[in-house]
């Protein structure tokens, strides 16, 4: 089959500069941004470091993200409790839960961006 990887993720926004722009700044996600170890940035596109991805369609009465959202952006990530710190620090709510933890699956924190978006930040297991 010919699909390679996730080539973009495309939503409505009330404010897309800003919101593009609290992203870039709080996660380091978007244009402009370049994983650590994927080399020099693109003024274009974000690069990012290879690793699984998961795409899972949800039940439409899920209750694992807000009701009235079509989606959740799940980023992964290394080094969960600096990130959360950094997001803390900054006066971002970040929420986390013993239930969501696994040694199958990773370490996970739930944060919202300004327009109410849940983003799952997850930590895969070290051996994923």
């Amino acid at each position: 089959m010919g699909v390679l990887g996730f080539g973009g993720f495309f939503f409505r926004a009330a404010d897309p500069e800003g919101l593009a722009a609290w992203y870039r700044d709080h996660l380091g996600v978007g244009a402009g941004c370049a994983a650590e170890g994927t080399g020099e940035a693109s003024p274009w596109f974000w690069t990012t470091g290879g690793g699984p991805v998961v795409f899972q369609p949800f039940k439409a009465a899920t209750d694992y993200f807000p009701a009235d959202k079509q989606f959740m952006l799940n980023l992964r990530v290394a080094g969960l409790d600096a990130l959360t710190a950094k997001l803390r620090d900054a006066g971002i709510a970040v929420e986390t839960r013993a239930e969501w933890d696994s040694p199958e699956t990773g370490r996970f924190a739930r944060i919202h961006d300004p327009e109410g978006h849940a983003i799952e930040l997850w930590e895969p297991p070290a051996d994923a």
